[in-house]
């Protein structure tokens, strides 16, 4: 027997996330131990989905936690995860930790941002990469992507301006697809209008300069007339159960040539 249900309800939602994975009703169905009819039923509205069966779907279609509460809540179900404030005392031993991470990392750049890029945690690392720019950029919310590609922030000084701004991008748009974040949507707007600098296109692809000899695309760029040149890489945290955390996202910054490796370790104490 089966519940009828609004079809504004959650089987649309449930729908968006299948297709936006791509992923068909069979073969969601054998993941999450259920039948290609019933999440028919559930997508059309024909049948109410337990609150289980609601949490089962999310994870086989890798929901965000912030939008596994929206999915429960047009169920008719309340939300399950909790969006606990980083300063709250609960967080403590989480804030301890990055702190620990952050400073464990210098002198190479490290820090920790939330889920529209507004910085959280940074170290001196990358405190050294900002010196010197205007004090509109610094002001908190300080954001990562903006004060990257903004023209007076970080951008006149990477040297592989357009191919790093198009990876920032490109993840952003990944991000935007399944999370439908009026922020970060109004955030990817912004940056992605910002101008390039002039002679930028020229600067990336000097005449005579050889391919890049990274393993992944580098960060280039200009500090007290020295080039370094970074890798990053981005962690996030297993199986969150609180939407601040599932947010969080500590991205580091290896030295990517022993010129850079070398600078930076002169800068330590």
């Amino acid at each position: 027997m089966t519940t009828a249900v609004s079809a504004s309800g959650v089987g649309p939602l449930l729908r968006r996330w299948r297709e936006e994975r791509r992923i068909s009703q069979l073969e969601l169905a054998l993941r999450a131990d259920s039948s290609a009819r019933h999440i028919s039923f559930v997508e059309t509205g024909r049948s109410r989905p337990s609150e289980d069966m609601v949490l089962r779907l999310a994870e086989h279609l890798d929901v965000p936690v912030r939008e596994r509460n929206s999915l429960l809540l047009a169920a008719g179900y309340a939300p399950r995860y909790a969006e606990t404030p980083l300063g709250d005392p609960a967080m403590e031993a989480l804030r301890e930790g990055m702190e620990r991470l952050l400073q464990g990392y210098e002198p190479y750049p490290a820090l920790v941002v939330d889920g529209t890029y507004n910085v959280l945690a940074a170290n001196r690392g990358i405190a050294m990469l900002l010196e010197d720019l205007p004090e509109h950029l610094l002001a908190p919310p300080l954001n990562a992507m903006r004060i990257t590609l903004h023209p007076e922030g970080l951008a006149p000084r990477i040297c592989n301006l357009p191919e790093w701004r198009g990876h920032l991008l490109q993840q952003m748009e990944r991000q935007i697809a399944p999370a439908r974040s009026d922020a970060l949507r109004s955030l990817y707007d912004e940056v992605a209008a910002y101008p390039l600098p002039e002679g930028g296109d020229e600067r990336s692809m000097a005449a005579g300069e050889a391919p890049y000899p990274y393993f992944a695309l580098p960060l280039r760029i200009e500090h007290d007339g020295r080039v370094l040149s970074f890798v990053s890489s981005i962690s996030t945290f297993n199986t969150p159960l609180d939407v601040t955390v599932a947010e969080l996202a500590i991205e580091t910054f290896l030295p990517a040539d022993p010129a850079t490796v070398k600078y930076l370790q002169s800068l330590t104490p």
